[in-house]
């Protein structure tokens, strides 16, 4: 139960999970803090009631450096993710500053000048 504080590429050895479980997100918006909250529950196979199991929360650059390495592991999804946009966010925003992935991203997406 944390704030994610990077995201880099791993060097586990790891495989798929057997089982799936819920996840809910919240939004925190308060005096200024803005974060993603993400909780998991317990998976169908869980003895207890539901609680949750896990969460992270993730602010404004986390949520970049996910959107990227969302996007390298499922570059399909861009039609989706652009869809899925609410048409006000598709005025004119800056992206300066942001890496040159987000850049793209912000192109394909057509929210760039």
């Amino acid at each position: 139960m944390a704030r994610i504080r990077s995201i880099a590429e791993g060097t586990q050895n790891i495989r798929a999970h057997d089982s799936e479980v819920d996840c809910f997100y919240n939004v925190i918006d308060d005096d200024g803090l803005h974060l993603l909250h993400l909780s998991t529950f317990g998976s169908d196979h869980r003895k207890s009631k539901p609680k949750s199991s896990q969460s992270i929360q993730l602010d404004r650059d986390m949520a970049v450096q996910l959107i990227e390495v969302l996007l390298k592991t499922f570059p399909d999804i861009l039609p989706a993710a652009k869809a899925a946009l609410p048409s006000a966010t598709l005025g004119a925003k800056n992206g300066d500053g942001e890496s040159p992935i987000f850049q793209s991203l912000l192109r394909e997406l057509g929210i760039t000048d």
